[in-house]
């Protein structure tokens, strides 16, 4: 009797060790990619609700501490949008011919196209009577008559809450005063203007959302059911963030011009943040892993474990550069437009970009590692 017990405990535990040394498949890893892209767009969702409610109430009795609140709130929900932008690049729901990331994330702004600057006191949309404060027609006006003409979006909203940076040592400093009636000219139609693009940005953050909703036909369920035109997609997805566009026109510009303008978040001083949560979102992707909002951890299957089964070395030399990039990112100091002017600063701000560099050349070995032979990944700076 016991030897039956013995050999029934032996067969179960060698059940389980082979379901958990189970070969991982391109299917699941699609499959839980798409669980970590709906969840990464959640979380953003739902901080950049909170961001709404603060705007809300700020509008409602201006003051001080409401623009700190709104601004915190700002902040918390740009490190989970950032962490989405490894979604982009294939041309998915975020930036198909249709799709919404030119009103989300477009920079570098022109601060006058929406606002008052130094030396233009009545520049900008806002203090043009005759322009249509409404979701339609500044979703018309953004990018109109130039890229840098910028009216929507997370750059936008953070130009209304912080106002010009004319700082070295910190970010901008805009007064609540400008958004209170009597104080400022225009402060209703700047209320306006922040109520409207917020509402905006939540409207098109749902509609990611929903993109990548499971149990629906939408383009998650496509997604999924495309094979190795998936993993080709990721691949994409990561390696253009790394090279062009991360380490390309959101760092070496910036460190060729030594130009606040070309910073991302040049307003709010939360470029260094910028850098981290995209770099963190290529980690997400590789690793097939998440943290969430709420503190839990989402893991999946992953293109890690994916190419290890295939080329061990890859797979090992690609989690090491990523880790290294990331790392790389956290030592950033801010604000990071004093880091691309000082020596020491530069040296940390080109040791990102020479990481990420680096991790795009073992996509395309990891790519080359699950048999897709031609990786072509997208650099803006080149379109």
């Amino acid at each position: 009797m016991k030897s039956l017990l013995l050999s029934a405990a032996l067969l179960t535990a060698f059940a389980a060790t082979a379901q958990t040394t189970a070969p991982v498949t391109a299917a699941a890893v699609a499959a839980d990619y798409s669980k970590l892209v709906y969840a990464s767009y959640e979380d953003t969702l739902s901080t950049a609700q909170a961001l709404n409610t603060a705007i809300t109430e700020f509008n409602a009795a201006p003051s001080a501490e409401g623009l700190a609140k709104a601004r915190k709130a700002w902040i918390a929900a740009r490190e989970f949008y950032g962490q989405t932008e490894a979604f982009r690049f294939y041309a998915g729901p975020i930036d198909d011919k249709n799709g919404p990331e030119g009103r989300i994330n477009a920079w570098p702004m022109d601060e006058a196209y929406v606002d008052y600057v130094v030396g233009k006191p009545k520049a900008g949309i806002i203090n043009n009577p005759k322009a249509k404060i409404t979701a339609k027609s500044l979703s018309a006006l953004n990018e109109r008559g130039g890229e840098e003409n910028i009216a929507t979006g997370w750059h936008a909203i953070e130009f209304l809450l912080w106002g010009q940076d004319l700082s070295e040592t910190g970010p901008g400093n805009r007064s609540f005063e400008d958004f209170v009636d009597g104080k400022t000219p225009n402060a209703n139609r700047r209320r306006e203007y922040l109520k409207v693009v917020t509402d905006l940005l939540i409207s098109d953050l749902s509609g990611l959302a929903k993109a990548w909703a499971p149990d629906a036909k939408n383009y998650r369920a496509k997604f999924e059911k495309s094979g190795t035109n998936a993993l080709r997609n990721m691949l994409v997805g990561v390696g253009s963030l790394s090279r062009g566009e991360l380490a390309g026109e959101r760092i070496e510009v910036a460190l060729a011009s030594k130009n606040q303008e070309d910073e991302h978040s040049c307003f709010s001083d939360n470029t260094h943040r910028d850098i981290v949560a995209n770099a963190t979102g290529i980690e997400n992707v590789w690793l097939g892993r998440f943290k969430r909002a709420d503190g839990s951890v989402l893991q999946g299957a992953s293109l890690r474990d994916l190419v290890a089964a295939k080329d061990a070395a890859t797979a090992e030399r690609t989690s090491s550069h990523i880790a290294a990039s990331v790392k790389a990112a956290e030592g950033i100091h801010a604000p990071f437009d004093r880091e691309i002017v000082d020596p020491e600063g530069r040296k940390r701000v080109q040791a990102v970009a020479d990481a990420l560099k680096l991790q795009s050349k073992d996509f395309l070995d990891a790519a080359k590692a699950v048999g897709i032979t031609k990786l072509t990944l997208v650099d803006p700076a080149k379109e």
